[in-house]
């Protein structure tokens, strides 16, 4: 069974809605706290100076189901007055084509829209002026993947294929998937049509976390995207990861194989809490949770606009969406005015910039926990620098908290600070900043810091890149077909390292992020003396595809 919203609690519950009916008021609709500091701190960024409100961005949707739109659907006056409207998308399709009046809607699309662009004057969205673009693609018990598919290829190409992020809450149980003995291997369908999505149209695919019985995985393993758990709040302050993340759900093995096959179920048989390889993460230790969003006690509108409490990282992704348009309209601006080039843009950024800057440690106010604002927790209430990431060089990201919570202000702050690119393979950079650019085989790119680095100060650095994807086209027509596939061709094993400034040989590194099972390196580490630094990419032999290796960085570190 394909869900369209990965939910945990609620009075009305099923597989793919969990809500509770509330009054009609928006009194105490939680989404302004989870935008606000109590959250991801995007109001701050609405207000002055900033003033961004994701202006002429696009970003899209997809989902089983759409949200309503004034003058498509009829329905929206008997629901609705226009001017009582707080969702109100940009245009809205079914697929590749015209949506259809008053069909395929539902309250969890509305919902989710709400989070990136509602219109409320209270009780806005993240981008309440963001272009969002919406599609629906189920109509029958049998869609799935390959429907789901043709409509994010339609999303990703629209306006010229500007859309710069597209929200997926859904996602598809591995007993949906057609392939024999399916597993979280990167490989189902919808997975390698959003990695292809995001290198063929620079947009960024942002994914609802595995939740639910069972689990609804695909496609949570993808590459080119990242996915995004939700936390709930303690003390009024969003900062815990939810149980509804951690789902074990071993299967029963009928067969006695001892590999998951087509048609066997899930139980929890051992409540450890913990996710099982292939089913419910990534295989080979991979993980696909890059960052954590507040997504629990959330109160959205409904298509009638009655306010409904709505649970689960179907919620936690459009704040990130949010988010990316906030960030996008900040770089219009610096692109219209000759500040930065288009190379801003680059999706691999993007999600390095927000992977890097989110809150893992509280700053105790002398920035060298680089002014992070919430110290975050696990389920158990342990931190990132209790996880398996935390002192290990080939696990970047904690299975839990992936690289922590999106914090906005943090995302624009580590953006604003600029690109600093190499000159002949070296750069001398500040003490935030990033860059978009490739590197060879065999070769290196040095970003040496200008300024001493504090001893005992945090430095945080992600390095991101796409796996490449090629779709198998029957027609010629450089677009997906129903009926056509995808092949993954793999990704090259790029790898980042801190050193002193004066070292040469990648052995002598203070540390490194070396996974060889991601396209994603993160490096968050102390500095053992105050003194120089630089950080250096490396893409080693032998190459997997392309022999010269698009990237995005971003780094975030404490002078002395």
């Amino acid at each position: 069974m394909r869900s369209s919203g990965w939910c945990v609690v609620g009075i009305l519950c099923n597989i793919s809605t969990c809500i509770t009916i509330l009054a009609n008021s928006p009194a105490g609709w939680t989404l302004d706290k989870s935008a606000d500091r109590q959250g991801i701190d995007a109001r701050s960024l609405q207000n002055s100076p900033y003033n961004l409100t994701g202006k002429d961005v696009f970003v899209g949707q997809v989902e089983l189901s759409r949200p309503l739109r004034f003058a498509v659907d009829k329905l929206f006056n008997k629901l609705l007055s226009r001017d009582r409207a707080i969702v109100q998308p940009y245009a809205v399709f079914f697929r590749d084509g015209k949506a259809v009046p008053n069909r395929n809607i539902d309250d969890h699309s509305e919902q989710v829209a709400a989070v990136i662009i509602s219109q409320d004057k209270t009780y806005r969205g993240i981008a309440p002026n963001a272009k969002l673009i919406s599609a629906a693609y189920s109509q029958r018990r049998q869609d799935g993947q390959p429907e789901a598919c043709l409509a994010s290829q339609y999303i990703a190409r629209q306006h010229n294929s500007t859309v710069r992020a597209i929200n997926f809450s859904f996602g598809e149980l591995l007993s949906e998937d057609p392939r024999p003995n399916p597993q979280l291997d990167g490989n189902a369908l919808l997975t390698l049509c959003v990695d292809w999505l995001a290198t063929t149209y620079n947009t960024l695919p942002i994914i609802a976390g595995n939740q639910g019985k069972g689990g609804i995985p695909i496609p949570t393993d993808l590459f080119n995207g990242f996915t995004v758990g939700f936390t709930h709040e303690v003390e009024g302050i969003y900062r815990q990861l939810d149980r509804g993340n951690l789902i074990d759900e071993p299967f029963i093995d009928r067969s006695n194989t001892g590999k998951y096959e087509q048609g066997e179920f899930f139980t929890d048989l051992n409540k450890d809490g913990k996710w099982t390889a292939g089913v419910e993460s990534p295989l080979n230790g991979r993980r696909s949770l890059a960052l954590l969003a507040p997504g629990n006690n959330l109160k959205l509108p409904n298509l009638q606009g009655k306010f409904k409490n709505a649970n689960g990282s179907s919620f936690a992704a459009p704040h990130v969406v949010g988010t990316i348009a906030l960030l996008h309209e900040y770089a219009n601006r610096q692109i219209e005015i000759g500040q930065w080039s288009v190379e801003a843009r680059r999706h691999e950024l993007l999600k390095a910039v927000l992977i890097n800057s989110a809150d893992k440690i509280q700053d105790r106010g002398d920035g060298k926990n680089l002014g992070m604002s919430k110290t975050i927790l696990d389920t158990f209430g342990k931190t990132w620098l209790d996880s398996e990431a935390y002192g290990s060089r080939v696990v970047p990201l904690s299975r839990s908290l992936g690289a922590g919570q999106l914090n906005a202000r943090r995302a624009l702050l580590q953006y604003q600070a600029g690109q600093q690119s190499p000159q002949n393979g070296v750069a001398t950079i500040k003490a935030i900043g990033w860059d978009t650019n490739f590197v060879d085989v065999d070769n290196f790119q040095d970003y040496i810091f200008g300024e001493p680095l504090l001893a005992d100060s945090f430095i945080a650095a992600t390095l991101t890149w796409d796996r490449q994807v090629k779709l198998n086209d029957k027609n010629g027509n450089s677009l997906y077909d129903i009926g056509e596939s995808f092949s993954d061709e793999g990704f090259n094993k790029i790898e980042l390292y801190l050193m002193r400034s004066q070292d040469t040989d990648i052995s002598q590194s203070i540390w490194s992020s070396t996974s060889q099972v991601d396209n994603l390196q993160h490096i968050f580490v102390k500095i053992p003396t105050t003194g120089k630094y630089k950080l250096r990419v490396v893409f080693k032999s032998p190459q997997t595809n392309t022999a010269s290796q698009r990237y995005g960085l971003a780094w975030w570190a404490k002078n002395s």
